[in-house]
């Protein structure tokens, strides 16, 4: 009788060092969601370590905690669902720090999410309120915003409403 093959896959990990010099042990096929990662792989660019210079360990630790919900092929849409809204129930500081880190990384889906949660943060809103979030100084003059204000009055409907949660 001939003994059946065993098909033994050998998992590979990857370490991930945060901008603060923390280190995390992943599973490359979990970490490859990020192209720029992947393409370190594949160019044969990434040693036991890979520096994520741009990226800090609060920051980091979210990154890796979206990747595995997004890899675990037991999660259902609705799972899907409800991590994605709770993952980005946070504040908008935390968030854009994710885009930001989603943008480097090249993991699409994720700047999806927190693109979409900036929007919607801020939709509704007005000019003064969004430059409150985003800590952006006018850089109009009293005269030239008057003037746009009574040009486009419609833009300056909405929220006053400067929360950064």
């Amino acid at each position: 009788m001939a003994e059946a093959a065993s098909s033994t896959t050998e998992k590979s990990f990857l370490t991930l060092k945060s901008s603060d010099g923390d280190e995390f042990v992943l599973e490359e096929s979990i970490a490859i969601q990020s192209v720029t990662i992947k393409n370190m792989v594949e160019d044969g660019c990434s040693s036991n370590v890979i520096p994520l210079n741009k990226v800090d360990t609060e920051t980091l630790i979210k990154v890796i905690e979206y990747m595995k919900m997004q890899s675990s092929t037991s999660s259902n849409e609705e799972e899907i669902e409800n991590f994605e809204k709770e993952f980005v129930s946070i504040s908008i500081k935390t968030i854009l720090n994710i885009l930001e880190a989603a943008n480097f990384l090249d993991i699409n889906s994720l700047l999806e999410l927190c693109a979409e949660a900036v929007a919607n943060r801020i939709k509704n809103k007005t000019p003064e309120a969004v430059r409150k979030i985003f800590n952006i100084t006018s850089d109009f003059t009293p005269e030239e915003e008057a003037e746009i204000r009574n040009e486009t009055p419609w833009a300056f409907e909405g929220d006053l409403d400067h929360s950064l949660d």
